[in-house]
């Protein structure tokens, strides 16, 4: 069965709103668009170098496809573009028709949920989610999210969306690999786990019956 990794850059408080530029997104007045660029460094480039490398297929939620198709295809000045622009993608939306402004992209038709499982039930490579937190917070009731690759940035915010918000699925991980880089990010990747279980709570007249 075909995996689904989430990526995704993260402050220490949790934000993933607008790394990559100022004008990103600026829902809810957010004003630090932009804030992942200065910790870019060799050992970042390498890792998303790597995964990019991979033969695989891109997944997107609405909003984030949009962003990507108004900036991506023409930039000249970025090793990913090449990748990014060949690279099968898929887009979960309600309101967005065909055909699709990116070349290769794909709509998915139903719900989120039901389309991503039928995705990973088809044979073919694994399926990488850039951005798109809506979407991931969406599945993550179905458990079909296989793997998390957050680069981990030394910053907080105090605003802005959140990948994991208030209200949120209970999802247990477990670390596979970490990955500290010269500007103080750590690449950290996850695997999901069964949650542990709680300690049974033993009641008080039972405890009081056992000591006698």
């Amino acid at each position: 069965m075909r995996k689904v990794v989430v990526v995704n850059h993260l402050t220490l408080d949790g934000v993933m709103q607008a790394p990559g530029r100022p004008d990103e997104d600026r829902r809810g007045g957010f004003c630090h668009g932009g804030w992942s660029v200065p910790y870019g460094d060799a050992v970042m480039g390498a890792v998303m170098g790597e995964g990019l490398a991979r033969e695989g297929a891109l997944l997107f939620g609405r909003r984030t496809y949009a962003d990507f198709a108004s900036v991506w295809p023409d930039r000249q000045d970025n090793p990913f573009t090449e990748v990014l622009n060949k690279e099968q993608k898929y887009v979960v939306s309600r309101t967005l028709t065909e055909p699709l402004p990116w070349a290769n992209s794909t709509l998915l038709q139903g719900g989120a949920a039901d389309a991503v499982t039928g995705l990973k039930q088809q044979p073919g490579p694994d399926i990488t989610v850039l951005g798109s937190g809506a979407l991931i917070r969406s599945l993550m009731p179905r458990n079909l999210i296989d793997e998390y690759l957050l680069m981990i940035h030394p910053l907080v915010l105090g605003s802005g969306r959140r990948l994991f918000a208030d209200g949120g699925q209970l999802a247990a991980l477990r670390l596979v690999d970490v990955k500290p880089t010269t500007t103080g990010v750590i690449i950290a990747t996850y695997q999901a786990a069964k949650p542990a279980q709680p300690p049974r709570v033993v009641p008080a007249a039972a405890v009081r019956r056992t000591s006698r």
